[in-house]
């Protein structure tokens, strides 16, 4: 700490504190120091300056105040008496201890809510992220523990080591360029979509991406989307909480119903033709020719590229965006192959829906944090993200083939379905039992689950959504069995 004297343009300044907004103007004179103990006594008591927090120095906060170190010495030394701080030597003075605070009657709190209600809110998968679990096989959560840090640390080095000072400025807010060709390279390599890296919006993740969608299209009439029956209830919510209405388009083994949705005469529709959520079928080729024809005559297609990258027993499967380019708007993200902490992921949309669409982004966030997108244009151009992808496959693979072997072993009357690719398995039950009381079952033992029910609007096979990305296969065998055991004692008659 600089001991030096304020100069005559430090004392010009009006005093006043940032700390706690303190103002010596409030002091009564001659009270300066029990004043100011008071505010300190005040701060501790409610929560303002936790314990474990390091006071400012006494000359600092003197200078602040415009007042002696002797009035801000004498308020700490007060404090230290009734025990509430201590002096650290260099550490400074730390708050130790808050002083009691005065009796309060609690109020009655209110029932605790089901985690897994039948008509699941907005909040819903809020509170089944935090409840807590021993073993957690929720679905969308990719292998956290194989984020690449050494290779992002590494791609970070090298862009801050070559960063310009004028690129920590306000930038595109479609993204940064450098990112925005590294996901026209991206996928025109592994999707087959020839796109110009100015078409390319970066943005948040597939969920912004709805909701800049949502308010670029309601102006050009499209106020409903159809989607996949099963299909995602977040896609659903998103989709609602921008007032889209979502009916339902049935999906059957061949992909979503394009006969049902040309009978519906809807608009548009949003669906995931490559590795379909939650029931793992891809989009057959009729089916695919069939939505081609229904987009070329006027219809819009919402591609949500969907675990595309995650195949382990079929080939590869092209995105609807390299057939109908000017009908198909297409998200995608790294939020199953890196992180869904980074929040990265792009949009491509027609000529005719862009404007519409970078100006609800910029609307939105002026665009995403500049560092992150240039940091994962490195990891795609230098071959850190394609090795990462490999590693994940053959990691993945090891764990489905695991969760396939206990559904099999602890579950015999149920059947399996989109084990081919992806980081989650659909399971359906042979049993007279509500899914939703199945997955309270299991979390009171300890393993967390989705109910299928959660992600259908009309009546479905009873089952469960199950993640496996993110467990070892050991786990995944216990919380198989645990599954199991929750259900024979629902089958009983018996609570959780």
């Amino acid at each position: 700490m600089s001991r030096a004297k304020p100069t005559s343009l430090d004392r010009s300044i009006t005093s006043g504190s940032d700390f706690l907004h303190l103002d010596i103007a409030h002091a009564p004179v001659g009270g300066r120091a029990d004043w100011l103990a008071g505010q300190l006594r005040a701060a501790v008591a409610d929560g303002r300056i936790p314990v474990g927090s390091r006071l400012p120095a006494t000359r600092v906060l003197a200078a602040d105040l415009g007042v002696s170190r002797g009035v801000v010495v004498e308020a700490y030394q007060r404090m230290a008496e009734e025990g509430h701080v201590a002096g650290r030597g260099r550490a400074g003075t730390v708050v130790v201890a808050a002083p009691p605070a005065p009796p309060t009657i609690p109020a009655a709190a209110p029932p605790p809510a089901p985690t897994f209600p039948p008509a699941p809110g907005t909040d819903v998968f809020d509170a089944v992220r935090t409840a807590p679990a021993r073993i957690d096989l929720t679905p969308g959560v990719p292998d956290l523990a194989a984020f690449p840090r050494a290779d992002w640390l590494r791609a970070e080095r090298t862009v801050l080591r070559h960063l310009a000072a004028s690129d920590f400025g306000y930038g595109d807010p479609c993204g940064a360029p450098a990112l925005r060709r590294a996901v026209a390279a991206w996928l025109a390599r592994s999707r087959g979509i020839a796109v110009d890296p100015a078409e390319v919006i970066v943005t948040t993740g597939v969920s912004q991406a709805l909701g800049l969608l949502a308010q670029a299209l309601r102006p050009a009439g499209v106020t409903c989307v159809g989607v996949e029956d099963p299909g995602s209830l977040g896609v659903r919510q998103h989709l609602n909480n921008w007032h889209v209405d979502t009916p339902p388009v049935a999906v059957d083994a061949a992909g979503l119903r394009v006969d049902e949705l040309v009978a519906g005469g809807l608009p548009a529709v949003m669906l995931t033709p490559a590795h379909q959520f939650p029931t793992g079928v891809v989009l057959d080729g009729e089916r695919r020719c069939q939505l081609v024809a229904w987009a070329r005559a006027g219809g819009l297609v919402i591609e949500d590229d969907y675990d595309a990258e995650h195949r382990y027993d079929r080939p590869p499967v092209p995105a609807l965006r390299a057939q109908v380019p000017e009908q198909v708007c297409y998200a995608g993200s790294v939020s199953k192959l890196l992180a869904p902490a980074l929040r990265v992921g792009w949009l491509l949309v027609p000529a005719r829906h862009r404007d519409a669409v970078v100006a609800a982004k910029r609307n939105a966030d002026l665009g995403n944090a500049v560092l992150p997108q240039l940091v994962l244009a490195e990891l795609m151009t230098s071959g850190a993200l394609e090795r990462q992808l490999r590693l994940l496959r053959r990691r993945h693979v090891l764990r489905r083939d695991a969760m396939v072997a206990a559904v099999a072993r602890h579950l015999p009357g149920a059947t399996v379905h989109g084990a081919a690719a992806g980081l989650h398995l659909m399971v359906t039950l042979d049993a007279d039992v509500a899914d939703t009381d199945l997955a309270t079952a299991a979390l009171a033992r300890g393993v967390k689950v989705q109910p299928l029910s959660w992600h259908c609007q009309r009546p479905y096979p009873p089952g469960l959504v199950l993640g496996y990305a993110a467990t070892a296969a050991s786990v995944i065998a216990e919380g198989v069995a645990t599954i199991a055991d929750a259900l024979r004692d629902l089958g009983r008659g018996h609570g959780p």
